[in-house]
């Protein structure tokens, strides 16, 4: 006994089904790009909140971070139900999902934790110049995995969190002052107090050099081709660089003005008889 086909009842399931997909498409696609444009302000009025609070730029790029993945997080959520997905099938399956997902980024979970920890301790603010494993630069931004530096020759570095919390951190930019060290090398045989009276000429023209705490000039090494005088300085911070070229390139053109010579290497043979 053959069985008819009704093809029209066919055609209106299929009809109904695309027409009811294409709204459950349409409305997902909706709630897409009005969540992103929210997500966007949500976004900029934190910021702006806490940028009026004067809250640190470290913590405001974490804090900013995180709200956007929890944001990112709530719109997928809600265009997984207006597509038409059982919740508590696709909640099973994200969570049998999220052990496998969570084995495998076991490393970025670290991160985060380190990410907040560093919150707490904060160690370094955006700005700061540091040296952590191996690299140095200035903190462009705190992620919730990463620390973003920017070096001197303008390359940008993520460094996992987890890294500098755990490991010898080096702040640069922490104290308002720093010591700048020279050894400036003369000829044996030259007046040791001319090669001071001119540092101490130098030092009291550099406006940048800190009257407190006090330099100091010794002598500090009988090396095997010169006289090594130290010499020590205190300095802004922000100065550290600039005096440690700029002075270093007085003395250079100063020293032989004044009769100071700068050595050569010397190796003394015998020749035996």
């Amino acid at each position: 006994m053959k069985t008819e086909i009704d093809w029209q009842q066919l055609l209106d399931q299929v009809a109904s089904g695309a027409l009811s997909l294409g709204k459950s498409i349409l409305i997902a696609l909706v709630i897409y790009f009005v969540g992103r444009y929210l997500i966007g302000v949500v976004n900029k009025l934190i910021q702006k909140a806490m940028e009026k609070r004067k809250v640190d730029g470290a913590v405001r790029s974490f804090v900013g971070s995180l709200v956007n993945i929890l944001l990112l997080i709530l719109l997928f959520l809600s265009i997984v139900g207006a597509l038409g997905i059982e919740m508590t099938s696709f909640a099973a399956l994200l969570a049998s999902a999220g052990v496998a997902v969570g084995m495998a980024l076991s490393g970025n979970l670290q991160n985060f934790a380190g990410g907040l920890v560093l919150l707490v301790l904060r160690p370094y603010k955006v700005g700061d110049f540091i040296e952590i494993a191996g690299v140095s630069g200035v903190v462009k931004s705190v992620e919730i995995f990463n620390t973003v530096l920017t070096t001197g020759d303008n390359k940008v570095i993520f460094i996992p969190n987890n890294a500098i919390a755990t490991g010898t951190l080096v702040n640069y930019s922490h104290q308002e002052t720093r010591r700048v060290d020279f050894k400036f090398g003369v000829d044996y045989g030259t007046d040791y107090k001319k090669a001071k009276d001119v540092i101490e000429r130098l030092i009291a023209e550099d406006s940048r050099i800190l009257k407190e705490p006090a330099h100091f000039i010794g002598l500090g090494e009988l090396a095997d081709s010169s006289v090594n005088i130290t010499v020590r300085v205190w300095v802004k911070s922000a100065d550290y660089w600039d005096v440690f070229f700029n002075f270093t390139e007085k003395v250079y053109a100063t020293f032989p003005k004044e009769g100071i010579e700068f050595p050569f290497p010397q190796m003394t043979i015998h020749q035996a008889k």
